[in-house]
């Protein structure tokens, strides 16, 4: 098999997510727990309208699920310890010549073996992959969802501090990860961003996804997270991430088109500097999935470079600051299944 994954705007046949549970990363009271599972659902529902959506629900919220969900979801039950789906499914790649649609089952230890219990986590892309009914590809390497973005024709994007992090594969070289990246993806061609947004690096932080900094709009265009106030210290990483994508080229040889995506005005929360951004958004059949921050001149603005960025695609803005607040965005709680090309 030659295996490729598609660009994440190539058709989908549905969306993969995983329902909330309870456990440390819900937060520490009735409120909060309530605002997650409120959160999760809302973005499901904002999917429904454009593709199907496959919730997986771990058998102690079975009732809470059927409650929440609308009876158009599609539930299906498996022992989960999290819910970040982008990171413990699958990454679903398909084989041009016969059509056939598989799916890459990285190794996942919790970003880096931060501690806690993730056995049960560590199980869900085999699980997914087996109700898919598609090819189960094994890798030794450890890797996440959100720590890679493709343009589905040979480039892949990734930071220095995730592919090569000690904690996830310690004797890992950029040769050694560029190797697996091609044989698993199909990429010809990788750009290694130096690293992710500072919050990031906080205690079971991903350390640098960069579906929070960068992602393909298409084939040589590139959104990228803006953080205009310089008091904020993601000002100058992202100078240093666009720096570096300045001076890039994809597979085929182009430099880069990039759009910059500005964050919201907000700078903090009760924890610190906030890692808000709209480069962390799901594109879905026809529409767009963009994470809002009840800012509206910011969330317009977004929504505006998106709805150009993706010419075509409805956006539709979901307030993600409980998301946000739990250590990810709307791409980290989501993983499309490619379309099977037509034969």
């Amino acid at each position: 098999m030659t295996w490729r994954m598609p660009a994440e705007t190539a058709p989908h046949d549905r969306i993969w997510m995983a329902f909330p549970r309870e456990g440390e990363v819900m937060g520490d009271s009735s409120a909060a727990r309530e605002a997650t599972y409120a959160a999760w659902t809302s973005v499901a529902h904002a999917i429904l309208p454009f593709e199907p959506v496959t919730m997986v629900v771990d058998p102690s919220e079975r009732e809470r699920a059927r409650r929440m969900l609308s009876a158009e979801i599609d539930v299906v039950e498996a022992p989960l310890d999290d819910f970040w789906m982008r990171d413990i499914g699958p990454t679903f790649v398909i084989d041009d010549e016969t059509g056939e649609l598989g799916g890459i089952d990285w190794i996942f230890n919790a970003w880096g073996d931060q501690g806690g219990s993730f056995a049960r986590d560590a199980l869900i892309a085999e699980f997914v992959l087996a109700r898919a009914g598609v090819e189960r590809v094994p890798s030794l390497l450890v890797n996440e969802g959100g720590a890679i973005h493709v343009d589905g024709e040979g480039t892949v994007m990734v930071t220095e501090t995730v592919q090569l992090d000690p904690g996830r594969n310690r004797y890992a070289t950029k040769e050694r990860v560029e190797a697996e990246l091609a044989r698993t993806l199909g990429t010809t061609h990788t750009i290694w961003l130096p690293r992710g947004l500072t919050r990031d690096y906080e205690p079971l932080g991903t350390r640098g996804h960069v579906d929070m900094i960068a992602t393909f709009a298409a084939p040589g265009t590139v959104l990228v997270h803006e953080q205009p106030d310089a008091s904020h210290p993601d000002h100058a990483v992202m100078r240093e991430v666009r720096a570096v994508l300045e001076q890039a080229t994809d597979a085929a040889g182009r430099s880069l088109q990039i759009i910059d995506l500005p964050a919201p005005a907000q700078l903090t929360d009760d924890e610190g500097f906030v890692d808000w951004n709209y480069v962390n958004h799901l594109t879905v059949n026809g529409g767009v999935i963009a994470c809002g921050y009840d800012d509206p001149v910011a969330d317009a603005r977004a929504r505006d470079l998106l709805g150009a960025a993706y010419p075509g695609r409805e956006v539709v803005t979901v307030d993600a600051r409980e998301i946000l607040a739990r250590g990810g965005g709307i791409h980290c709680i989501t993983q499309q299944q490619p379309a099977a090309p037509a034969r």
